[in-house]
């Protein structure tokens, strides 16, 4: 998943640069000097680290209000400088000096919202929700600003270049979605709209966080955790100790409703409590409930889009997206829910038919999938899950696959910076250098679950790479692997491994952005492109040279051998049924609280959710979403509204460049360059479909998808 780290950045391509470049002769507006007070807060100016690296040493709590306040005044002042500039429009005196705006705001903000999703406290969670409103607001004032838009709609393109003229058309049509030509009447309510739901995302983030948190399980019985693996029920010790439950075992809830200890856990009835905690975790009608939140934010949505003109929200906010409408996007659910759905209920068979086998005396339930489709697993292909992550040690897999597939594909190379500060101890960093051996980046690693993390994986960028602005990318990755007992390693599942080499695609995207302007570089696409990158290179972790490379047992430190490799291979479309039914369920889910064209229509939330799958097929109980509406973070916390089909749209384009990849040639450095030059390093400097085809030279064609998932043999 790539991160949106504010407000501002969700809603529009300004407010991205971190230098500013007013020319204080266009106006009497005069930009505010900073108070005494502001003279020792980091953010006041640019890093003195490498790359203007973060200075977590020297950043506290209590330098974000201030550097808000005053960021915000000095944004305000040089936008209305650009406004009432009597001279005509150009592309330096409007785009770029809007682009330019914002210095000190955009440097707290990027480290503010790092902090809230990775590394939060209650002073953050409080500055958070009092600023969303506040943020929105300012984003307002900006992109609903007549005389910008006058401005930038009078810019003569003709001399520019190609990036500048692609910043005008994107510029134009940003302030078009946002609202810019409405009238002042519905630009107000557009206003009001806008301040209330970014209230409610940071009000539905903050419960759910909570959720997550109060939603663990706590057992007093270890008997009841038979299953897991010592290292597993040592981890849950701890964290119950840490809870204040010395001698008790607390297993903590994951962002996805499926959770990861139900594959090993065989008391039947503590799965059951485990996946129910998940499912009901904010829906119990307590603080934590999130429903209002969602029927409001849904409703809020529809009005704004129809404001603008447009049907639905889901029509208003695909509109610069790849797929350019809802019925678009929906046509490839479709084509892939009729196959999955079938495939899943074939698998739901197999469960069931071992479930009779062993006389268990019930029918498959969605707590008891993950524990038998194993053995299923075991049977069919004779592949054991805990005998596959002694092979799959974190920082192995990190730095001897992840790393070393990246090296060989591109030929980048990493060194560890142990000097560099970080937010948290379990943070590690590392200097990135290009294939020429010059430093290009810095990139942070934060592997470890916390109770004051959210849940999920993500990448976000600390400092964003821009040639105008001579930045090179700083880049983190976060995860939620389950952190060992002390002295243990900590040995992860090969799902945590494609999780792991998913998000440093993300990294990579951002490591190759190669743009003058940051508001067009790197992962700053369309939702339906940014995760095509992260996706393909999930492939690199069972490429044979890779696999081989980090798949080392962490005892007898032997690679992993050929017949278990085999294993994982012919194992690898198993359970596509179901995985691929869970996430086509949610992203349909998404898509209809979206595509909803009257309130009349909408339904509680429950209600709303149920009535969606039983329209669009989704009807076997044990294969529920991969997110219910109470904790769907992405749509009602993240950016992805309407957007959550995009891993789907993004898997196409995947599986046909992995198709053109392996046809021509395959893991080669030429393959490498070639897919760098086309599609990791262009940012949003061109139209993303002809990038696509100039890579492959065609379209994608959704049967590679089909045939990866297997759903087809040819």
């Amino acid at each position: 998943m790539k991160n949106i780290t504010s407000a501002l950045l969700i809603s529009s391509l300004v407010v991205t640069s971190a230098c500013s470049t007013m020319n204080k002769t266009t106006s009497a507006t005069e930009i505010p000097a900073p108070d005494a007070s502001l003279a020792s807060n980091p953010f006041m100016k640019k890093s003195t680290l490498q790359y203007q690296a973060p200075e977590f040493d020297k950043i506290k709590v209590e330098h974000f209000k201030p550097a808000f306040d005053y960021g915000m005044k000095v944004q305000l002042a040089e936008i209305e400088q650009i406004a009432k500039n009597p001279d005509t429009p150009t592309f330096g005196n409007t785009i770029l000096a809007i682009e330019n705006s914002g210095e000190i705001l955009k440097r707290a903000q990027i480290v503010f919202y790092n902090l809230t999703g990775s590394n939060t406290n209650p002073e953050l969670q409080k500055l958070e929700e009092e600023y969303a409103a506040i943020f929105s607001g300012l984003s307002d004032k900006i992109l609903l600003n007549e005389q910008l838009y006058a401005r930038i709609k009078a810019i003569d393109t003709a001399p520019l270049g190609a990036e500048e003229k692609r910043m005008v058309e994107l510029y134009k049509t940003n302030f078009e979605i946002a609202g810019a030509n409405l009238s002042p009447e519905n630009k107000a309510k557009v206003k009001k709209i806008n301040e209330e739901l970014a209230t409610l995302s940071t009000q539905f983030t903050s419960r759910l966080l909570d959720a997550r948190k109060n939603g663990a399980v706590l057992i007093s019985d270890v008997k009841e955790l038979d299953g897991l693996s010592a290292d597993e029920i040592a981890a849950a010790a701890a964290d119950a100790k840490e809870a204040g439950h010395e001698g008790k075992y607390l297993l903590t809830l994951l962002n996805t409703t499926q959770q990861p200890l139900l594959q090993n856990l065989k008391n039947r009835a503590t799965r059951e409590k485990l996946f129910k905690a998940s499912w009901y975790r904010a829906e119990k009608g307590n603080a934590d409930d999130t429903r209002d939140i969602i029927e409001r934010q849904a409703r809020l949505r529809l009005q704004k889009a129809q404001l603008s003109g447009k049907k639905s929200f889901a029509e208003w906010k695909l509109q610069d997206q790849m797929a350019k409408t809802p019925e678009n996007a929906m046509k490839l659910l479709a084509q892939l829910a009729t196959p999955a759905v079938a495939t899943a209920k074939r698998e739901s068979n197999e469960i069931q038919a071992l479930i009779d086998q062993q006389n268990g005396g019930f029918k498959v339930e969605p707590w008891d999938w993950n524990f038998y489709s194993e053995q299923v697993r075991k049977a069919k292909y004779d592949l054991d899950e805990n005998e596959i992550k002694p092979y799959f040690e974190v920082s192995t897999v990190l730095e001897k696959g992840v790393f070393y597939a990246a090296e060989k594909f591109y030929g980048i190379t990493f060194k560890e910076r142990e000097d560099l500060p970080v937010y948290h101890p379990d943070v590690v960093a590392y200097e990135v250098f290009d294939n020429d051996g010059k430093s290009m980046a810095l990139y942070y690693l934060d592997f470890y679950t916390r109770s004051n993390k959210n849940g999920g994986a993500w990448m976000s960028n600390f400092v964003e790479q821009s040639h105008l602005l001579n930045q090179k990318p700083v880049i983190v990755n976060v995860f939620n692997y389950q952190k060992p007992a002390a002295g243990k390693p900590s040995l992860i599942s090969y799902d945590d491994v494609s999780t792991m080499f998913h998000e440093f695609g993300h990294t990579l995207h951002g490591l190759f952005a190669d743009q003058k302007y940051v508001s067009i570089s790197g992962t700053n696409t369309p939702r339906d492109f940014v995760e095509f990158p992260s996706q393909i290179n999930e492939f690199f972790a069972l490429e044979p040279s890779v696999l081989k490379n980090y798949a080392i047992h962490y005892q007898t430190k032997q690679p992993m051998p050929q017949a278990l490799v085999d294993k994982i291979k012919k194992a690898a479309s198993f359970n596509q049924g179901y995985s691929t039914t869970e996430l086509v369920s949610a992203a349909t889910i998404d898509m209809n609280w979206h595509s909803v064209t009257d309130e009349s229509q909408f339904k509680p939330t429950l209600e709303f959710e149920k009535n969606v799958l039983a329209k669009y097929g989704f009807n076997l109980k044990e294969v529920p979403p991969r997110y219910h509406s109470p904790y769907f973070a992405h749509i009602w916390g993240g950016g992805y509204s309407a957007g959550y089909y995009a891993y789907m749209w993004s898997d196409l384009l995947n599986a046909d460049a992995w198709d053109w990849i392996t046809t021509n040639g395959g893991m080669t450095r030429e393959n490498g360059d070639r897919f760098r030059k086309h599609i990791l390093s262009v940012g949003n400097s061109v139209d993303l479909n002809q990038a696509y085809k100039d890579f492959t030279g065609r379209t994608p064609d959704i049967k590679p998808l089909l045939k990866d998932k297997g759903f087809i043999t040819k």
